[in-house]
This record gives structure tokens, C-alpha cells and sequence, in this order.
């Protein structure tokens, strides 16, 4: 994010300002460093002889002309990112000549030199405010214009942008302002519908592409040439058009923008983003290696989900980042709504969302950060910090819970009006809630104070007393702390379980509501005592579950793997998970509750998710002198489960994934090193690329290879991913010399944005602590000067990624307090050190929990 335009900065200028269209010209031809950016902007003024600015970050001017007047470029303000304009007409034509920086941040307009080939690839990522590094705009989301790009490239390039190229036309070579320029390309593309700056964009370069139709459907899906042989077009394109299909129907408005390309691009920041017809993807959902079905699955949610924000998000569009959560969280209800109802993922979609989303937003929510849903955005700086589990999981978790109070039916008809209704324009939330209210009969301003305008999560417990083996009384009491006090209205099902036969299934189901501290079931009086008591049964609202003792002593002795839906057993883990982290189930517990029912997870994201967390309790929440014995715990079961899993299936590799990083004993550590070298290959199992830096990864950390062990794979793998592998490795390297190093690499500054980040993922190795703790201090040393000095996404990569958070210690605690209160902090800094420091105390607490 370049700059920090304040909202009442963007709401004065948007008084003042409608933009009619930008014609941007870009010669991508003329050096390694910099290229240059010519943008003529028309736009009109509501108060003639006013003055105002348009935004260009990083960028050498050479001219500015305003109404044929020429503007001093002295007057560029470069650490703002900001060129005054004087004495606007009421109709003003703008010309910006500058030369823009290339970015290796991942933001702005990124290069990458393929290290395969040489080749040189483009893509831009302008979310939230970064359009001007490429083009000089008005770059908030309410100033909508037509966008119309001209791009000299070299000529094997493949441009590609929001619109079709009208024309391609080729240039022999010639004179260029740094020697002889070789033959190019001038791309011309169409003029785009009126759309906002931060879903404009290009990508460009040597790209392999697919091309394909669906319904009228112009598609594209691309990659680096060199990933070329493992792009897996086909299933991509099933769920491109199974979404469409899907979208269309339900939402009752054609595809807006035209033809639909999918661009899988290398160092990509984020998952994928949503530029309209020129979706950005993150290079790994192209897959070299075998991956599980679950990884798969993750992949289709994510082209769904970046596609209904070709509605949600690019068609109508938050007129300000306060209602960043409407975009965000109605694509990610849509994506698993789809999925759910449209591909072969069936209902499992919405476990998978039960587990991974929820997981997502209850930890986020209860953080010392937390916020509403409808988040209070005063700059550009406040909302880089709210992409995160509230405004995505959280915000999603609420409309399913809406969906449910309205009806889908309901639903989805005040959707189609809302698209109907506000079509190419911007829209605040009182917009989407009085389309719902007018099709649903409800009024929703109650809901809406309760949940999107309070922040955390209530806790849900059954109480209830039994005679005779039978209720006589049955309550769901419904708990929030006293700093965030609002108990609100939830829709539940409670769900009454009994094992027969080895099986734990429904007896009874009841659906009411829960409104205030107690909420009195009288269906359920004289109802037989089940096994097990299942709040919030089908995963209607969004809440944190208890467990009365005797569901959870069935969950223990083995309940857990008698389930037979998917569902209520993943509502089972995430219980028993929140329960853990909240310090009221000891860390040995949960990890006995993981091996002996994992062993029967047939649904891949589920497996993957507890063990996940399995590994994280033992690492971080477990009291130290137990350890141990939870690693070989959890060691043992999945060296287990490995061997006995059937061979090429996708728990096999699952099971490998998860054994690597636990693998701390001798044995365990020899059989990795066998399976490297194929000495003793588990059958079916194809150790490729990818696996094989898991393993050497592994053996690094175990202490069995090194330095020249890692160089010697880098050998066999000289690719991008390779790289980073290698990175994450040497960082991992168990001496105080690499560590060292890492740090040096680290706050040098000069890592691209994805080698910085697995260099922080190795040097942050939880089995080695110890050798963390010179840094502890080196990190409140240099995280001010980070923050102030790099971009965004690399200053919060920084203080997230090396806060010292597996130096579990009160002294850790205490240097984020002092830091804090020395000196008046960037408001978005201290949010993420306060992060920190809450996950620091959280472990301590469940350490002593554990201990007890």
C-alpha cells in the first residue's frame, strides 16, 4: 500500500471529483529497474477553482500538464505519493509523464526473472491503494472511470489486462532511451466499463496459456512457461464453468465484464485477487508435485470465490474500506455456498468451512485487536491490518447465520436486487441490508447492532440435570466477557448423540433460538440422556461450543472416531481445540483425544487441520517436561498411520506431511532419511519435488543434514520454488552462525517478497527456541525502523513473522509492553506487537494449565 489517504481525505475528493476515464501507456521495454507510465485522466470538478491531488508513488516525473497549463514537477511530493493540481476547471484533462519503479514486494507492478529460463514475468497487485505505483489515478474505490491501457512489450510477451486487446501490431527494433530497443509488441486494449483502480491490471510476459468458452465465455488460464508441463487446465476450467453456471442462476445478472482470464503468477502476496476479467492467482495452485484432494479443494473455493467478486466487489463495489468486509465476506459465503451446491465437493464444503474459516475467525476474534465486523477504517493504514479472519471468516460465519434467520430463498432474491439497483456504483452496508430487509419482511437493524457492529465470539454451553438417566431440565447458557458484554440471538440446532453398534449417531435434533444468558429447552425434558450433548448441531451460528463432561469423556474413550457425518465430528474437533486454547482442556488431553481418533478422519482438510493444531499444542501450549512425550506421542501414531495407509492415497501423503515436522527421535529421523534416499519407500508413495524438501527440510532441522546437503538439492531443483525451499532451509539450519545469518538476510532488506518470507518461516524453527533468544531484543530494535522504512507487506511480513513468539517467557510479554510504551507507535504496528504478545500469554497460560 503506497501512501495513507485518510477517509476524509477520499470523501472530500469524491465531493469534488467524478472521474470520466483514464488512458494509461506503458513501454515495459526500456530497462530492468523503472518503466514509463503516461496517463491522461479526464475528469470534472463540482466546485471550479478548487484544488486537489492525484496519487503517484515511487515515480520520477518528467511532466504534468493540466489543462494545457504545465505543471512544476518540483512540486511532486514523493514521500506522500501525491501531485498537487491547482485551480481545477469544471472539465479537466490531466496528463502525468513519469517513469514508475518495478516492485520485488509483490505490490505495485512485481518482477520476477524465472531462474529456469531467465524469462521475465509482470503482474500487478493493486489492492488496496498500490494502482499508482503503476499509473498516476485517483486511487480510491469510489472514484470509478473507464480504464484504457496501451503497452509496449517485448515481442514474445503475452499482455494481458482488464479488457481484450483491440490490436496487437509489431515493432521492428530501434533507438530507445538505454541503447537499441529489440522488435516489440504495442498492445492496445479496449476501454473498460467503469470500474475502480484497485481491480485494474496487468500481467505480462512469456506466459503459457490455455484458451477455452463456456456459455458465451471468452477464458484464459495462464502460467509461467516453465510450469507449463504441470498445469491442470482442465480441472480448473471445470470449476470456472460449474461457477458460472451456478452464479448466473442464482444471482440472476450475466457476467459483466466480457471475456475472463486466470492468471497464476509468480511471488503472488496473497491467495489470488479479484481484478475484473483478469484474475491474479498465487503461483502454488499450479501443482508440480502430487498434492492431497484437499489442497484441491482449497484451490477451487479460492477461483470461486474471486469469482463472485466479479459481482460482489467489481460490479458494485464499498464505496470506502469500512465495508471491506461486504466484499470479502460475501465472496467467501458464495464460494462454499457454490461449492456446496456445484461441484464435486458436495455438502463436505461446509465442513470444511466449519474448520478451517470458523478456526480462522474464533482465533482472530479473540485477539486484543478484535473489531467489529463493520470495522471503523480512518486511513488506508487501518485497513491493510483488517484483511484477516474477521472481515473474511468471521463476516462469512454471520451471513451463513443470516441465511439461515431470512431463508436462502430470501436471501439471494434481496441479492439480486441489491446488483440490479446499484450496478457500476458504490454502496455502503445500509444498501445491502435494506435490499434483504424489502425481500425478507425482517427488520434487520437489531441483527446488524448485534453482529456486525460488537466484536469476539460468545461461548454456548448445555447445563441441564438428569434423574433416572432422563432430563429434567435443559439449558443453553450463553457467556461473553466483560470487556465485550452483548450477548446476541442466535439460531441453533442442538443435536442429541447415542453410540449403538460402535456408531455415534442422532437421536434427536431441536432447532430454536438463543437469546440472553439462559435460553430454556423444553422439547428436551424427559428425553433419555445421550452419549453426546451437540450444541449448535449443523453449524448454524457462530459461536464457541462447550462440551458437558460426559460428551466430552465419549469424545475421549473414543467417540470421536465413531461419528458417522462429517460434520458433527469436525464441530467436535473444533470444540475440543477452543477448549484447549482457552485453557480449559489440558494440551496432553487433546493430544490423547488426536491419536486415538484420527486414525478414522476420512475428510483430508480436517485431518490436515487437527494435526496441524496437534503440532502447535505440543510445540507452544504443552508444559515443557511433557513435551517430549507428546511429540512421540504424535510421532508414533502417524509413523503408524503411514505404514499402514493404503498405498498412492492421499492419507498416505497426508501422513507423511504431518510425521516430517514431528519427527524428533532417532529412529523417526532415520526413517525420514531412508524414504529421501529410497531406501525404504512406503509403497505407492512418490517421493517427488516437493516432498523431498519436506523431508530434507526436516533432516535439516533434526540436525542429520546441512548446509552442503541442502546446496547438493538446490542442485536437483533450480526453480523458483526450489529457491525458496533452499531459503527456508539454511534458515532452519539448528546453529547460532545460521541463525545469525538469516537474521542479516532478514533485516537487510533486499529479499524478494517470498524468499523473505520462508527465510522468517525457517529462522522461526519451534524445535530449536533456544537459539532465538538474542533475538528477542534485536527485533524491538529494528521493527520501528522496518515499519517506517519498507513497504506495507513487507514491514508487516517482518514484525508478524519474527516477533519473538516461541520464546515463551513473561520477559517476551514484557518487552512488547515497554516497547509500546515508550514512544507514541503506528497504530497498525502496535496492533500486530499486541497480536504477538497475546499469543505469548495465551501459551503461558495453557503451559500452566497443562502443568497442573
Amino acid at each position: 500500500m503506497a501512501g495513507n489517504l485518510t477517509r476524509d481525505e477520499a470523501r472530500e475528493r469524491a465531493r469534488l471529483l467524478k472521474v470520466e476515464s483514464y488512458e494509461v501507456a506503458l513501454d515495459l521495454t526500456e530497462g530492468e529497474e523503472r518503466f514509463e507510465s503516461v496517463t491522461t485522466v479526464r475528469f470534472s470538478s463540482a466546485q471550479p477553482g478548487a484544488a486537489t491531488f492525484i496519487d503517484l508513488h515511487g515515480a520520477r516525473v518528467r511532466k504534468v500538464v493540466l489543462n494545457g497549463q504545465e505543471l512544476d514537477p518540483a512540486t511532486y511530493d514523493e514521500d506522500k505519493g501525491r501531485f498537487p493540481l491547482p485551480s481545477l476547471a469544471g472539465s479537466n484533462e490531466l496528463l502525468v509523464d513519469a517513469d514508475c519503479a518495478y516492485m520485488r514486494s509483490g505490490e505495485g507492478l512485481h518482477r520476477f526473472v524465472d531462474p529456469v529460463d531467465q524469462k521475465v514475468y509482470l503482474h500487478s497487485q493493486f489492492e488496496t491503494a498500490d494502482a499508482h505505483r503503476m499509473y498516476a489515478c485517483f486511487d480510491q474505490p469510489d472514484l470509478k472511470a473507464t480504464f484504457q491501457l496501451t503497452a509496449l512489450a517485448p515481442e514474445d510477451w503475452e499482455v494481458i489486462s482488464n479488457a481484450t486487446a483491440d490490436s496487437v501490431v509489431e515493432l521492428p527494433e530501434q533507438p530507445g532511451k538505454h541503447g537499441t530497443v529489440p522488435a516489440a509488441k504495442r498492445w492496445t486494449f479496449a476501454a473498460t466499463p467503469v470500474m475502480s483502480t484497485y481491480i485494474t491490471a496487468l500481467v505480462a510476459g512469456p506466459y503459457h496459456k490455455v484458451t477455452s468458452e463456456h456459455d458465451g465465455i471468452p477464458l484464459g488460464i495462464y502460467c509461467r512457461d516453465s510450469l507449463a508441463e504441470h498445469l491442470d487446465a482442465d480441472n480448473i476450467l471445470e470449476v470456472t464453468r460449474q461457477g458460472f453456471d451456478f452464479f448466473h442462476k442464482v444471482f440472476g445478472v450475466r457476467y459483466p465484464f466480457g471475456k475472463y482470464d486466470q492468471l497464476f503468477v509468480p511471488e503472488f502476496n496473497a491467495g489470488a485477487m479479484e481484478n475484473a476479467g483478469c484474475v491474479t492467482f498465487l503461483e502454488d495452485y499450479v501443482f508440480r508435485s502430487r498434492v492431497t484432494d484437499a489442497v484441491v479443494e482449497r484451490r477451487a473455493e479460492t477461483i470461486l470465490h474471486e469469482m463472485a467478486h466479479m459481482w460482489f466487489g467489481d460490479l458494485v463495489t464499498m464505496r470506502w474500506w469500512d465495508d471491506l468486509w461486504l466484499n470479502e465476506s460475501f465472496a467467501t459465503y458464495m464460494s462454499v455456498l457454490a461449492q456446496a451446491e456445484a461441484t464435486r465437493w458436495g455438502g463436505g464444503a461446509w465442513t470444511t468451512f466449519a474448520n478451517v474459516e470458523k478456526a480462522w475467525a474464533y482465533r482472530q476474534d479473540q485477539l486484543p485487536s478484535t473489531h467489529p465486523i463493520a470495522a471503523d477504517i480512518p486511513d488506508m493504514q487501518a485497513v491493510e491490518v483488517n484483511f484477516d479472519g474477521i472481515t473474511y471468516a468471521k463476516g462469512a460465519s454471520v451471513l451463513k447465520q443470516l441465511v439461515a434467520y431470512v431463508g436462502l430463498d430470501n436471501f439471494l432474491a434481496g441479492v439480486r436486487d441489491y446488483f440490479n439497483e446499484h450496478a457500476w456504483g458504490n454502496t455502503e452496508l445500509k444498501d445491502l441490508l435494506g435490499a434483504l430487509e424489502r425481500t425478507s419482511g425482517r427488520d434487520l437493524s437489531s441483527w446488524s447492532k448485534e453482529w456486525l457492529e460488537t466484536s469476539w465470539v460468545n461461548t454456548l454451553r448445555p447445563s441441564f440435570e438428569v434423574s433416572d438417566g432422563r432430563f429434567t431440565s435443559f439449558e443453553v447458557l450463553q457467556e461473553a466477557p466483560a470487556d465485550y458484554p452483548t450477548l446476541r440471538s442466535h439460531r441453533v440446532a442442538i443435536g442429541l448423540y447415542s453410540l449403538a453398534d460402535g456408531a455415534l449417531t442422532r437421536t434427536r435434533r431441536v432447532e430454536l433460538d438463543v437469546v440472553g444468558a439462559r435460553t430454556a429447552v423444553a422439547e428436551l425434558i424427559g428425553e433419555e440422556q445421550p452419549d453426546l450433548v451437540l450444541v449448535n448441531d449443523d453449524d448454524l451460528t457462530y459461536a464457541k461450543i462447550r462440551l458437558d463432561e460426559r460428551s466430552l469423556r465419549t469424545l475421549v474413550e473414543g467417540g470421536i472416531a465413531a461419528f458417522t457425518e462429517s460434520l458433527p465430528r469436525a464441530l467436535c474437533w473444533s470444540a475440543a481445540w477452543d477448549m484447549t486454547r482457552d485453557g480449559e482442556m489440558s494440551t496432553r488431553d487433546y493430544v490423547k483425544l488426536v491419536v486415538s481418533g484420527i486414525a478414522t478422519v476420512k475428510d483430508l482438510t480436517v485431518l490436515q487441520t487437527v494435526l496441524r493444531q496437534a503440532r502447535q499444542a505440543v510445540q507452544q501450549y504443552a508444559d515443557p517436561a511433557w513435551r517430549a512425550e507428546g511429540m512421540a506421542l504424535l510421532g508414533g501414531e502417524l509413523r503408524s498411520l503411514l505404514a499402514a495407509a493404503s498405498p498412492g492415497s492421499d492419507h498416505q501423503l497426508a501422513y507423511l506431511q504431518a510425521f516430517a515436522p514431528v519427527a524428533t527421535s532417532d529412529d523417526d529421523l532415520a526413517l525420514l532419511a531412508a524414504i529421501l534416499d529410497g531406501r525404504e519407500v512406503p509403497a505407492g508413495l512418490s517421493v517427488d519435488t516437493d516432498l523431498r524438501w519436506t523431508l530434507v527440510h526436516a533432516l535439516v532441522v533434526g540436525g542429520r543434514l546441512g548446509p552442503a546437503d541442502i546446496e547438493a538439492e538446490l542442485e536437483r531443483d533450480r526453480t523458483a520454488t526450489g529457491e525458496r525451499s533452499a531459503a527456508l532451509c539454511r534458515a532452519a539450519v539448528p546453529t547460532a552462525e545460521a541463525k545469525a545469518a538469516a537474521w542479516e538476510r532478514i533485516v537487510g532488506g533486499e529479499l524478494a517478497n517470498h524468499i523473505a518470507r520462508t527465510t522468517i518461516n525457517g529462522f522461526q524453527d519451534p524445535h530449536h527456541p533456544e537459539l532465538l533468544e538474542p533475538y528477542r531484543a534485536k527485533y524491538f530494535e529494528q521493527v520501528g525502523r522496518i515499519y517506517q522504512e519498507w513497504t506495507f507487506d513487507q514491514a508487516s511480513t517482518f514484525a508478524v513473522g519474527c516477533f519473538p513468539s516461541l520464546l515463551i517467557e513473561e520477559e517476551t510479554v514484557r518487552a512488547a509492553q515497554d516497547y509500546l510504551a515508550a514512544e507514541d507507535r503506528p497504530q497498525a504496528l502496535r496492533r500486530l506487537i499486541l497480536e504477538g504478545a497475546d499469543g505469548v500469554s495465551r501459551a503461558l497460560r495453557n503451559r500452566a494449565k497443562d502443568a497442573s
